[in-house]
């Protein structure tokens, strides 16, 4: 029942901007952390950036200035904001969300971001 589902993934030049949304169901949306992984071919699932239910965030030192995570608690969807795309920034992003307490997580099926240089 629950769902995480990603969307504004796409192809865009070094330099460019993009922002991710990921829509969540099925879940008590305000009781989870809300976090952005990326991965590219052939590497780990690294983590982008985190947010809690305070609104408080983490970033990935590869993105510190360029990324920012904000969630909109009424429509249960946390974004990324994308500026300044590097195409090391290549990968297939994921949402994930993190109930408190328990630490079941959850995560959707991933959005292809592609930067080309």
């Amino acid at each position: 029942q629950v769902q995480l589902v990603e969307s504004g993934g796409g192809l865009v030049q070094a330099g460019g901007s993009l922002r991710l949304s990921c829509a969540a169901s099925g879940l008590v949306f305000s009781a989870n952390v809300m976090g952005w992984y990326r991965q590219a071919p052939g590497k780990q699932r690294d983590l982008v950036a985190t947010i809690t239910i305070g609104g408080n965030t983490n970033y990935a030192d590869s993105v510190k200035g360029r990324f920012t995570i904000s969630r909109d608690n009424a429509k249960n969807t946390v974004y990324l904001q994308m500026n300044s795309l590097k195409p090391e920034d290549t990968a297939v992003y994921y949402c994930n969300a993190r109930r408190v307490v328990t630490g079941v997580l959850n995560w959707g099926q991933g959005t292809q971001v592609t930067v080309s240089s």
